[in-house]
């Protein structure tokens, strides 16, 4: 099941208060055993969009929106509700096939002071800029990181933010499905705050592009920014459902078994038709 959420509709009855969604089951325990400190409710990995699509100012807005969701009031009481109170997060940055830079590496957020210090990390580095749009590249790097951490979560989440479709690295659908394959949910975050540009790599219906091409797995789901003062609730209601909601059981559905609504290469093909290479 995938889900495309409006900004406001995720405080649903239960999910702040910690009851049950209805509808939704609860994930299952792991069967290996694993030391008390290492579980965790969520593995959740923060990848950020840097290209040169998003301007200074949205990078800025991007990195304090991520920073005060992780302190927010809402947050907060979010951890209270899973099993452990804890969740492992760690949040890098992305723009071309090779180029990601872990910006927080693995850390535990059990409440209001490592929840500060999460903030404080991601405002200190210096911002920056580069050149390309892998989502592709994301994931992959991505993956790995779930692998080389010491906790194990009941789930394990890939929230990713962008401003435009892949065009650069292997397509997206590939990496989507190797995630996918490996029991990992991948959320999104499409950035639609400014006028659809034709000169650039800009789509119309990004959100629809990532519903059909980027997310998937259980109970994943898009909550689209579609104006600039939009953007911290946005990150703030998807890192608090990342977090409160239970989630129904996997219905992966590979690209290969279904029509998607836009196609998942329009990046590549835009890339090819304006620099042919």
């Amino acid at each position: 099941m995938r889900w495309c959420v409006s900004i406001g509709v995720v405080f649903a009855a239960g999910v702040i208060a910690g009851g049950d969604v209805p509808g939704l089951a609860a994930p299952s325990a792991p069967s290996s055993p694993v030391a008390a400190e290492a579980k965790v409710d969520v593995e959740l990995i923060l990848a950020v969009d840097v290209s040169y699509s998003m301007d200074m100012d949205e990078l800025a807005l991007q990195r304090e929106g991520y920073a005060l969701a992780v302190t927010s009031r809402e947050f907060l009481q979010a951890l209270k509700t899973g099993p452990t109170g804890k969740v492992a997060v760690t949040y890098f940055e992305w723009a071309a096939s090779s180029d990601q830079k872990i910006v927080v590496p693995w850390r535990v957020i059990d409440g209001p002071e490592s929840a500060g210090a999460l903030a404080e990390e991601i405002l200190k580095a210096p911002l920056r800029r580069a050149s390309r749009t892998s989502i592709s590249g994301a994931i992959n790097f991505a993956m790995p990181l779930f692998e080389a951490n010491e906790y194990q979560g009941l789930r394990r989440v890939i929230d990713i933010s962008g401003d435009g479709p892949n065009n650069n690295g292997e397509p997206v659908t590939i990496a989507r499905d190797a995630a996918l394959a490996k029991g990992i949910t991948i959320n999104g975050l499409p950035i639609m705050s400014k006028e659809t540009n034709y000169a650039t790599m800009d789509i119309e219906n990004l959100d629809i592009y990532y519903e059909d091409c980027v997310i998937g797995g259980a109970g994943s789901f898009v909550v689209p920014i579609k104006t600039k003062e939009k953007f911290k609730e946005a990150i703030r209601t998807k890192l608090v459902m990342e977090v409160a909601h239970r989630v129904p059981e996997p219905r992966v559905v590979p690209v290969a078994a279904r029509e998607p609504r836009v196609s998942c290469t329009i990046g590549e093909k835009i890339w090819q038709e304006r620099w042919g290479r």
